[in-house]
């Protein structure tokens, strides 16, 4: 591969800290530009996934087991995985992808992006809009959202579906993103923010088996969608025990469930209710790992927030994910990797030869951020086991946006083409049916070529951990 690729691992491995002679044992494969883009796709998602695998490695060399063989990342497989929901098959079928109140619409002075893929976002959406959300999907409401919007400035509209609880972002320049208040705030924020609190006797980990150097870890994953479900999808691969948490009254698109939830499982607790409180509570008093995919402080409520966490469990990883970063004036807004797309000038850089906006050839900052955020645990989970003290970790869509448009080195992936998934997909029945899916992009030298389990029925297992082997 090219050099650029060489030097984003390199920079995505001191992001994290990590050793700066550990990338040179990645052996790099594949042509570049497998995600085509102006903007280099393929470098980013080469580097964070060679990072992941770096972080997984060093990890079982702190568990007693020092992989022989190169730590091997193939472009092609990384291609694949992070365009997984297109290559996803049950009994044959393809899935959907965004819902048809998902798109690029033209305002009065520009473009506005939404996301309307979860039902109670469509109603938000549309009452923003002014419309009744009991209006039927169909033709008819596409032009009727299409006439409100067109109608007002971007911004305006912006602020009228965000008001209304909604998820719409302007599509700005890149210059237009960077004068914002939220770019200055995201502008300040590391790539990765791992940092170390107190001192305590090391958590000494005992041996893992080969190739699986996370076994023996308990993950409470409290993430949904992409980013957050591909980092724990990954912990899970590596052996450990990840439990997703979801609220009952708020499923999770089917799909999305299929795509991320190999070799995790999945419990729904409504922490609203003194019973499921308590569950949880007990969950938490025996995880190692706590990881969120909410906005900054939707979660303190509850008592997690960061500071509540560690007056009750100072040895406790926790690791936040979210999507335009932990400080500005947009900290506690929702987002997905469309909109931060839209918002952060890629879509501009993107543009198509119509003259209508562009997306990346992958939801890279989802995929991307997943695997970093997955890399940032390992490597927390190393250092607590040699240094002791709690470790926090914290990444957004945001960040990792800056870095693709600001700070990774290369030229332009246009040249390339996107490789043929066969070689890089595997078919297994799962309890929804015989599915088709991505295989993990990288894994350590002995390690598991796929995930132990397929993905369960959303919300079927209990809320209770596996025994410690």
């Amino acid at each position: 591969m090219e050099q650029s690729t060489a030097d984003a691992v390199r920079a995505a491995w001191t992001a994290l800290g990590g050793d700066p002679a550990d990338p040179a044992t990645v052996d790099l494969r594949g042509p570049a530009g497998v995600l085509p883009a102006r903007l280099p796709v393929t470098d980013l998602a080469v580097a964070c996934v060679a990072a992941a695998g770096l972080a997984a490695a060093e990890l079982a060399r702190a568990r007693g087991h020092d992989p022989t063989g190169p730590l091997t990342v193939d472009s092609r497989a990384v291609a694949v995985a992070f365009t997984s929901e297109r290559h996803l098959r049950l009994d044959g079928r393809p899935f959907t992808g965004f819902a048809p109140l998902s798109r690029f619409w033209p305002a009065a002075d520009g473009w506005v992006r939404t996301h309307a893929n979860y039902p109670h976002h469509r109603d938000r959406l549309l009452a923003g809009l002014g419309l009744d959300p009991a209006t039927p999907d169909g033709d008819a409401l596409v032009d009727a959202a299409a006439d409100r919007i067109h109608a007002l400035p971007a911004t305006d509209v912006e602020e009228q579906v965000y008001a209304a609880g909604g998820l719409a972002v302007a599509t700005r320049t890149p210059d237009g993103w960077d004068g914002h208040p939220q770019a200055a705030a995201v502008a300040t924020e590391p790539l990765v923010r791992l940092t170390t609190e107190g001192a305590a006797t090391p958590r000494r980990l005992p041996p893992a088996p080969a190739g699986l150097p996370a076994a023996g870890v308990r993950v409470l994953d409290l993430t949904r969608v992409i980013a957050g479900p591909v980092a724990t999808r990954f912990l899970a691969l590596l052996g450990a025990d990840v439990l997703r948490v979801d609220p009952p009254g708020l499923p999770e698109i089917g799909g999305q469930h299929l795509d991320t939830g190999a070799g995790k499982r999945s419990t729904l607790l409504d922490l609203g209710r003194p019973g499921d409180r308590d569950r949880f509570a007990a969950l938490l008093a025996d995880a190692d790992v706590l990881v969120t995919g909410y906005r900054p402080g939707a979660l303190d409520r509850w008592g997690l927030s960061p500071d509540a966490l560690r007056r009750h469990r100072p040895d406790l990883v926790v690791a936040c994910l979210s999507s335009w970063g932990g400080t500005g004036p947009w900290a506690r807004r929702r987002g997905f990797d469309s909109l931060v797309q839209a918002a952060t000038g890629i879509a501009e850089v993107e543009r198509r030869p119509d003259g209508t906006p562009g997306v990346l050839p992958a939801q890279a900052l989802d995929h991307g951020t997943g695997y970093l955020l997955a890399a940032a645990v390992l490597r927390a989970l190393t250092g607590r086991a040699r240094d002791g003290g709690a470790r926090s970790v914290e990444l957004s869509l945001a960040r990792t946006a800056r870095w693709l448009r600001h700070d990774l080195p290369a030229g332009p992936d246009t040249a390339g083409a996107a490789p043929e998934p066969g070689p890089w997909c595997d078919e297994r029945d799962a309890p929804a049916g015989r599915l088709r899916y991505a295989l993990p992009p990288v894994s350590l030298p002995g390690g598991p070529r796929t995930w132990a389990t397929p993905p369960g029925i959303w919300g079927a297992d209990p809320p209770t951990w596996l025994p410690r082997s």
